[in-house]
């Protein structure tokens, strides 16, 4: 038996994915611990276009298939698995090897995508300990949107800036880490303002519960109007997805004492940093690695209790992996573009 897949053959560049036909994994039957799972929906992440392009890692190992946020149905279990069962809704692991605790080289070593294999192929064999469980009110496009982004928002809110009822977080751009952001940032009660180069993704913002919107192509320096909006403070917390172009605004906009976790680079990745104002500031910077199997697993129980719904844009088939990321790159998105076989 075979299986349909994407796989990203011989060199980087897009002209090098394609649609490839291979062997099924483990066809005599699972290992121990092991389970079979249908992927039924698949979205993609900048960080998928830095792996092909070759700027995420230029050493990786080819062919390799991409994107590693992904969720379908268990239609096999391995000798020892109780967790699971033929039919059970599961949504893979972005981190297969970290459970819990600080990260650490080992952790981190075994995410989807890169150096593994990804999720875009018709099924996939991974360690029980790898899936989590999907809430009943999610579609499986809606589930695929959450190992990546929505795990990196979690952790970034939650676990390192330990954010806290009435304080103010700063939210960069509208796409998938910025959405799911905003989401929780407002299941936390916090106070939220938005930004992006959009008036009209400010509008849809707002109606998500954003509290403020600043439109940083209007106002590129936008650490003021933060200020105001918080009588001079500055804001607790930032989400920096800008990089190069944002950090300076960011470190500007920062109360004393705020917390600036730092998850993208889509301006740039080279900054020159004012080490005074981060010390006299008492800021803090902390880069994010998405996250946890107990991040992930705390998100999904909030997700849950509150029917939280993901947001989502354009739906591709599952195999145009080359479709999803042109337009993830256009950057004309609001939330998350997933693939799946209904399109």
């Amino acid at each position: 038996m075979s299986v349909h897949a994407v796989e990203l053959k011989d060199k980087f560049g897009f002209d090098s994915l394609v649609k490839v036909v291979r062997p099924r994994e483990k066809p005599g039957g699972l290992g121990s611990n092991e389970v079979r799972v249908k992927i039924c929906a698949t979205s993609v992440n900048y960080r998928d276009l830095l792996i092909i392009s070759g700027m995420y890692n230029p050493k990786l190992k080819l062919p390799i298939v991409p994107l590693s946020d992904g969720a379908g149905v268990v239609t096999e279990v391995g000798e020892g698995v109780t967790k699971w069962a033929v039919g059970d809704r599961v949504i893979p692991a972005f981190h297969q090897n970290w459970n819990a605790g600080a990260p650490t080289r080992e952790k981190l070593e075994y995410s989807l995508g890169s150096p593994l294999d990804g999720v875009c192929i018709e099924e996939r064999v991974f360690p029980a300990g790898g899936l989590l469980g999907c809430p009943d009110h999610l579609s499986f496009r809606e589930a695929a949107s959450l190992p990546c982004a929505a795990v990196t928002a979690w952790t970034s809110l939650i676990r390192e800036a330990a954010l806290q009822p009435g304080e103010t977080v700063v939210i960069q751009g509208t796409g998938g880490v910025a959405l799911f952001a905003l989401q929780f940032a407002k299941l936390m009660g916090a106070w939220v303002i938005l930004l992006s180069s959009s008036d009209e993704k400010l509008e849809r913002g707002q109606a998500l519960g954003a509290d403020y919107a600043l439109n940083y192509r209007s106002t590129p320096e936008w650490a003021g109007p933060v200020r105001e909006i918080t009588h001079g403070q500055g804001a607790d917390v930032i989400i920096e997805l800008g990089g190069t172009k944002t950090l300076e605004q960011s470190l500007k906009a920062i109360a004393i004492g705020g917390r600036i976790p730092v998850i993208g680079v889509l301006s740039g990745a080279a900054v020159t940093l004012p080490l005074t104002r981060i010390l006299m500031q008492h800021v803090k910077l902390q880069g994010i690695t998405v996250g946890s199997h107990e991040d992930a697993s705390a998100m999904l129980a909030a997700i849950d209790m509150h029917k939280l719904h993901p947001v989502l844009d354009q739906n591709f088939g599952f195999f145009d992996v080359h479709g999803a990321l042109m337009a993830l790159g256009a950057g004309k998105h609001f939330g998350k573009m997933t693939l799946s076989h209904d399109n």
